[in-house]
């Protein structure tokens, strides 16, 4: 029988979340705790890389930690980032984020709808003399500058963040009580081992979202009770509906 699920993400914002309809339709309780955290790496580590921002045109951000990480460099670099900058974007909501950090022209700002680089390579494509600088994770593919020297596109990937444990405090150790663990990145299920080298499974369900999250389960040993995605449930709340319904007595 389950009764405390420990999901491995940030707490969602929006009370419409699925999950909180999940813990009221099944009286289960929902614990957010990250397995994993993203920290930037300093101005020293950055410099190794021999990349010059400002030798760029344009900045191209897959996500809110690139932004963030981004600014708080160019800032530790006493950098001015130029007014005429362009910033290409994978979803409108991570574009109104930039906001945080220099003012909203729409004449620099472009995005795609949907949160894909494919989705945004043909905008990029129609600024083709731009030069791309595109902020990534230590932990990333080849796939973006595959994609963008497809279309010849002038482009630099550098590595500006990097994905570590979240580390589990003594006391969080100690009361690890959960009956199912969710989680979303081959990451996350690192830190299960780092934080917890005597783990032992027994009863307890683990859930995976995406093929490399389940591969990294399966070769630490584990058993996997719950993968998502599937064609019938293509997200992990809908996929763990379904598990508990037909799981819970």
């Amino acid at each position: 029988m389950i009764k405390k699920i420990l999901v491995s993400q940030p707490k969602p914002s929006s009370e419409k979340s699925p999950y909180f309809d999940i813990a009221e339709k099944f009286g289960v309780e929902l614990v957010f705790r990250p397995f994993i955290k993203v920290e930037g790496i300093s101005a020293k580590e950055f410099r190794t890389q021999k990349i010059s921002i400002l030798e760029h045109t344009a900045i191209v951000f897959t996500s809110r930690h690139a932004i963030d990480h981004f600014f708080t460099l160019a800032k530790e670099m006493r950098l001015a980032i130029p007014e005429d900058m362009k910033y290409f974007c994978v979803t409108e909501t991570i574009s109104l984020y930039i906001q945080k950090y220099v003012q909203y022209r729409k004449r620099k700002v472009f995005f795609g709808t949907t949160g894909k680089i494919d989705d945004l390579i043909p905008t990029m494509a129609k600024h083709k003399n731009e030069k791309y600088l595109v902020p990534m994770s230590d932990v990333h593919n080849d796939a973006i500058a595959q994609q963008l020297d497809a279309k010849k596109l002038n482009h630099t990937e550098c590595v500006m963040y990097r994905t570590v444990s979240n580390d589990f405090t003594p006391e969080e150790v100690k009361t690890f009580d959960y009956d199912m663990l969710v989680f979303f990145s081959p990451a996350g299920i690192e830190a299960l081992t780092k934080n917890f080298p005597n783990f032992k499974q027994g009863d307890i369900a683990i859930a995976t979202f995406g093929p490399a999250t389940a591969k990294a389960a399966r070769e630490a040993g584990l058993r996997l009770d719950l993968e998502a995605p599937s064609e019938k449930y293509p997200s992990m709340t809908g996929a763990l509906q379904h598990y508990l319904l037909v799981t819970q007595d």
